[in-house]
């Protein structure tokens, strides 16, 4: 008998018969827990309601926590310590209304051993569906089998037979028959530029900097170097202690230049006295010295590309990131000079910038950028959420909408965009977007993920569309009105098929001039993935 003290433990529950047990992950941030709380309540109860009329109960995995205002997973610890006391073998449905952070439940269910459904409410209100696809992005590069499922309030047929099915088999799959994988490419000028886009990256390399990873829970956003160096793409880890740093090396003279040429460029800045609502001429100086951080930085290291994360790292330090996110998108921007001021840096360029430090928008940028400058189109990129959607006349219309970072261009120049506080609940201490409407005009949509251990990229064209002023406003409204918005049809894709097929929370977007001229580029993206290894699938009306 051993004298050493081994480890007590406790044997699973076992799972209660015709019982479906939920779970909620949440934010970190108690704020947005708070507020959200109530319309999470919501879907709750919509589900349970469809789930009893198909003669099953439901229990919930945890309890609602009366001093803190909510009942969400709200830590990695909290997670494990809830999914201790779920049945591993029971059927299990992530219940999310919110956006939520992934990794708070990604432990428990990378060795739950029931089947998983993961839902959410089809609604722009709180960004649900986004932090949806968010985990089964991240459950996609786990390994993890899941299954998804979205409706208003999951009363309409089409949910409850898709929650009837996943009840009765344990699994639910929808229609992806707008994938194809990419044929093989015939020899042509877009195709030959691909190839030798693709062999110069190979061979000559480009260092995308990371300001910290992991940003918001987003395992699925994190590339590993084994998946990426062979692409000839290598990280340069950097600290976010280190941009603050650098920014206190900026003068304020240096930062007020910034707001100067943007205020003769048109741009508009919705500011205001009060610092914890409104937009101040301080948290506008900071976020200037961040662009010039960022950049000083950057040159410093020689990026191709570069990432900041912002939450969670910078929210209690500094005001918002992504003003100085969009204007490093742009190709026209302030310019700033070195430190001894001797050099414009990246001048007449853009610096790819991957919002939230996602890497496969980092992967993606950085070719979208080669692709469009070879090509003499404006290379500026952006990512956004795939937030919601609703039709508008014969088309569905998404509304693609990220938190406050687009270029100008998109929108239509400086004079078309403008600055707003962000939300007090998700960026305590302000700082202003680069806000506006996305031009009309044709679309390269794309996404770089990784399933089975391996890089995909899914690759689709799309046409952004003018609202009337009336709903766009209704559009802004239903979701954040501080942030940039996209009006976005996505051809031969279906509502329901980018959903169940979309492996992110991002999408990845680049302008054409032309219909025409979005099919070469589509066609050059295809052929230069291709020559890196990429596994390419190609997403609706696609003409190769």
């Amino acid at each position: 008998m051993t004298s050493y003290q081994l480890p007590q433990l406790a044997d699973p529950p076992s799972a209660a018969p015709g019982t479906v047990y939920t779970v909620a992950s949440g934010d970190l941030r108690p704020a947005a827990n708070i507020t959200c709380w109530p319309t999470q309540q919501q879907l709750e109860t919509d589900l349970a309601a469809a789930v009893n009329a198909l003669g099953w109960k439901v229990e919930r995995g945890h309890a609602f926590d009366a001093d803190k205002g909510h009942g969400f997973i709200d830590s990695q610890r909290a997670g494990i310590e809830v999914f201790k006391r779920l049945p591993v073998d029971a059927p299990l449905i992530v219940v999310e209304a919110v956006w939520q952070y992934s990794h708070h439940v990604l432990a428990g269910l990378r060795s739950h051993r029931g089947p998983i459904l993961i839902v959410a409410n089809w609604s722009g209100e709180f960004p649900g569906l986004v932090g949806l696809l968010n985990l089964t992005a991240s459950l996609t590069k786990a390994g993890v089998k899941h299954s998804a499922l979205w409706s208003k309030d999951f009363t309409d047929e089409w949910a409850v037979e898709g929650l009837r099915t996943w009840l009765e088999t344990g699994e639910l799959r929808h229609d992806t028959s707008h994938v194809r994988d990419l044929p093989a490419l015939s020899d042509d000028a877009e195709v030959e530029l691909g190839r030798a886009l693709a062999t110069q990256l190979a061979r000559e390399k480009a260092i995308i900097g990371v300001f910290d990873e992991g940003c918001m829970g987003m395992y699925n956003a994190i590339f590993d170097d084994e998946l990426i160096n062979p692409l000839g793409i290598y990280k340069e880890r950097l600290s976010q202690s280190a941009l603050v740093a650098e920014m206190a090396r900026v003068s304020d003279e240096e930062a007020h230049a910034v707001r100067r040429w943007l205020d003769e460029a048109g741009m508009t800045f919705h500011t205001g006295t009060d610092e914890a609502t409104e937009l101040t001429d301080a948290q506008l100086t900071s976020q200037f010295k961040m662009y010039i951080a960022a950049l000083r930085i950057s040159d410093d290291f020689g990026l191709d590309a570069v990432g900041i994360q912002y939450q969670q790292g910078l929210k209690d330090t500094v005001p918002a990131s992504d003003l100085a996110e969009g204007l490093l998108n742009n190709v026209q921007r302030p310019p700033v000079l070195s430190r001894d001021g001797s050099r414009e840096l990246y001048a007449g360029a853009p610096l790819p910038h991957f919002n939230e430090v996602d890497e496969g928008v980092a992967v993606d940028s950085l070719v979208t950028n080669r692709i469009w400058t070879a090509m003499g189109l404006d290379p500026a990129t952006t990512l956004h959420d795939i937030r919601w959607g609703e039709r508008y006349g014969e088309d569905f219309v998404w509304v693609f909408e990220i938190s406050g970072s687009v270029p100008a261009s998109h929108n239509g120049g400086y004079d078309k965009s403008y600055s707003m506080r962000q939300p007090p609940m998700f960026f305590p201490l302000g700082g202003g977007t680069l806000s506006g409407v996305s031009k009309p005009g044709e679309i390269v949509w794309s996404r770089v993920f990784i399933m089975d251990g391996a890089l995909h990229v899914d690759l689709g064209r799309g046409t952004v569309v003018e609202l009337p002023e009336e709903e766009t406003r209704r559009r802004l409204e239903a979701t954040n009105p501080q942030w940039p918005i996209m009006h976005a049809v996505l051809h031969g894709v279906g509502r329901d098929q980018l959903m169940a097929r979309h492996k992110a929370n991002h999408v990845n977007v680049a302008y054409a001039p032309d219909r025409e001229t979005a099919d070469r580029a589509l066609r050059v993206k295809a052929a230069m993935f291709a020559e890196l290894g990429l596994h390419v699938h190609l997403c609706g009306e696609v003409a190769l």
